[in-house]
């Protein structure tokens, strides 16, 4: 295994775990996993394909990308052009 290839395992497992111990912790704290509300490179962790971890979301309002934000409040916000935040990920603007 090269070197590249055990760093690249090494930083996929590493965010694996902290999104399980981030989704977690906030969940108890009253928070949830918003879709579609993340400015390019301020989505939280693990966004889906297209992303690997924190900041790493492509465009505005990417449909995979997820925040964490107060529980009750994500599909109440408005976004350009209409959107609103979704509790479930949405294939719009996600760069292929």
């Amino acid at each position: 295994m090269t070197m590249k290839s055990t760093f690249a395992l090494g930083a996929t497992l590493a965010c694996a775990l902290s999104t399980m111990a981030v989704t977690a912790a906030h969940a108890e704290g009253g928070m949830e996993k918003c879709f579609g509300v993340a400015e390019a490179g301020k989505n939280d962790c693990a966004a889906g394909a297209g992303t690997t971890c924190a900041g790493t979301s492509k465009v505005d309002f990417q449909g995979n990308a997820w925040k964490l934000v107060p529980a009750g409040t994500c599909a109440t916000m408005e976004l350009p052009e209409g959107r609103m935040g979704s509790l479930e990920a949405l294939t719009r603007d996600v760069p292929a």
